[in-house]
């Protein structure tokens, strides 16, 4: 233990995170580590560009919130919505008429899965790089009608999305996956999830840590009190950092809370 800080609240991402991309599970390093610091009275959060219910590996981790969907739907630990933005209309009208035009697949991301309009290879590659089921195949339009659209999954490249993007200035890119981006409602970020549990749990965002390894944790890394980036992180997610830990497999998460003194006193 190197430093004496007080933390009211940690925030996690899930993905590259607390879940190895290698194993697809948390390590018991880590699950050891926040239940310990939980115990001493710190709040525990997700951070994650799921959604709030697609997170089985996590179970036995007692987090007190979610900030999913990289922040468009902030929910408690016992289903309390505390914020949310879903996508308007005419943004996802403007989605599928570029997708069409440019010729990639979109998909919703739901509490009941990813549903996408068109099955790509890019798709079925995003399954099995979290390990989850192949995407379901359906009409985006009807499925919009019934349920709340809070992010959208664009299965395009960089480039593209370069050319994509300014056509829908009411909408953002958030990517951590060289095959797709995360597209939320503008100004929408695990950040500005972040502010909304400090509001609701009556804390300050100086007195947070956050933990991350991909693009679309670099503004949560940034607002943090202290962001930590993990030893297998991205170069956006290494800049936004005060810290940098070992990997996820290498008990990147256990030994920053260590350092902090926030376990292990």
């Amino acid at each position: 233990m190197t430093e004496d800080r007080r933390f009211k609240a940690l925030f996690f991402d899930v993905d590259g995170t607390l879940v190895s991309f290698r194993t697809h599970r948390v390590p018991d390093s880590a699950r050891e580590a926040l239940r310990e610091a939980h115990e001493r009275g710190v709040k525990l959060y997700i951070a994650t560009g799921r959604a709030a219910k697609d997170l089985g590996e996590l179970e036995g981790i007692p987090y007190d919130g979610v900030v999913a969907l990289n922040g468009s739907h902030c929910v408690t630990g016992d289903g309390r919505t505390v914020s949310s933005a879903p996508i308007p209309r005419g943004e996802f009208e403007r989605s599928l008429a570029l997708a069409e035009r440019w010729g990639y697949s979109i998909a919703f991301e739901l509490d009941e899965g990813l549903f996408v309009n068109r099955l790509t290879p890019a798709a079925e590659h995003w399954a099995r790089l979290v390990a989850h089921p192949v995407p379901v195949e359906c009409d985006l339009r009807a499925l919009y009608e019934r349920c709340e659209c809070r992010q959208m999954c664009f299965f395009f490249d960089e480039e593209t999305e370069r050319r994509v993007m300014p056509e829908l200035p009411g909408l953002m890119a958030a990517r951590w996956c060289p095959i797709f981006a995360d597209i939320n409602v503008a100004g929408v970020s695990k950040a500005t999830g972040m502010a909304s549990f400090a509001r609701d749990g009556g804390f300050e965002l100086c007195e947070t840590m956050a933990f991350g390894d991909g693009g679309n944790d670099a503004a949560m890394l940034r607002a943090a009190g202290v962001g930590v980036a993990m030893g297998n992180a991205c170069e956006a997610a290494l800049r936004a950092a005060d810290h940098v830990t070992a990997a996820v497999e290498d008990d990147g998460v256990r030994r920053a809370l260590e350092h902090f003194g926030i376990i292990g006193r």
